[in-house]
């Protein structure tokens, strides 16, 4: 081959391999820019949904996905939007594919919260499927505290699902987990035996069971006075509150639940359901309208919100 032909075709591979360089790095910024802007879009809309403007947060979660159609943030918003507006199988769509996308860390909070998708429904069996799912995983990975409280809340949507029997199973699954914690300080098994006496308070209640019932509120009640979960005194009302209602002391029930947290739907769902045992229908409505001012994604609000939506006129 010639001297200038070679130098021809030197010249014309360096110049391809140049702007092969020259896409690579101009490809890597712009798929940036646009998961950055999605996810700009998504962080909007979580506040569209928090201030209870749903259809004006999905839009957002829309153009998101259209950006960047595996963003898992993006499904995961947009799932827990459409629950609170009540579309749960599209829900489930979204959700599904942010369990799909999700990275090892995102895991949990993905599985939990299409759990929490089926809470909304009462449909504690779908749930478990989920929650099993991480529970099994952080049980593996020796965090004892989070796989308890996984069991708990699964074994909370059991309860409000009318399972009591699956409900005091994985309650004692998660006592039990939660005491496998190494170097336990008192406090911290004074507070889950306060969690544990809580449970089988309200499932007594359930059961019909009244003196049962009040024998482990007053033992959740001597756990509190040790002092050492001050911060958990704060959810005694509502524990109070619970027992007296599945009692049918409803007006016992509302006085308790009227010191209970005024910003937890399910506190409000319950005072509002012994108003309405009480033959107080105007005081209800009010409580549950305030329900609906709630836009959390957790089981408290899935027991809450869809019985408020039944029970205010105009709402279902």
């Amino acid at each position: 081959m010639r001297p200038k032909s070679c130098f021809f075709l030197y010249t014309l591979l360096a110049l391809a391999l140049f702007s092969s360089s020259l896409l690579a790095q101009s490809s890597t910024p712009q798929s940036s820019t646009k998961t950055d802007d999605a996810l700009e879009l998504v962080k909007q809309g979580q506040k569209l949904n928090s201030e209870g403007r749903q259809d004006e947060a999905l839009a957002l979660y829309d153009r998101a996905l259209q950006l960047s159609p595996d963003l898992y943030q993006a499904h995961l918003a947009a799932g827990i939007t459409l629950d609170l507006e009540g579309k749960y199988q599209q829900a489930r769509v979204h959700l599904a594919k942010a369990i799909a996308t999700a990275t090892s860390e995102q895991k949990i909070q993905a599985l939990r919260t299409l759990a929490v998708s089926y809470a909304f429904t009462r449909d504690a069996g779908e749930a478990a499927k989920y929650e099993q799912q991480a529970f099994d995983s952080q049980y593996a990975e020796k965090k004892f505290d989070d796989a308890a409280g996984t069991a708990n809340e699964l074994a909370r949507i059991y309860l409000e699902s009318g399972d009591v029997n699956n409900a005091f199973q994985w309650y004692q699954t998660g006592h039990l987990t939660a005491l496998l914690k190494p170097n336990m300080t008192p406090a911290e098994k004074d507070l889950w035996e306060f969690r544990w006496e809580s449970a089988l308070a309200r499932i007594r209640a359930r059961q019909d069971q009244k003196e049962e019932a009040q024998k482990h509120l007053a033992a959740a009640k001597a756990l509190l006075d040790k002092g050492g979960n001050p911060d958990q005194t704060r959810f005694y009302p509502y524990i109070a509150g619970y027992v007296a209602f599945y009692s049918g002391d409803y007006k016992t029930a509302i006085a308790e639940l009227q010191k209970s947290d005024q910003h937890d739907p399910f506190n409000l769902s319950l005072l509002a359901q012994a108003c309405e045992k009480s033959g107080d229908r105007a005081k209800a409505i009010e409580y549950y309208k305030q329900v609906l001012t709630i836009n959390s994604h957790s089981p408290t609000n899935a027991f809450a919100r869809p019985l408020a939506e039944q029970r205010v006129p105009g709402k279902s």
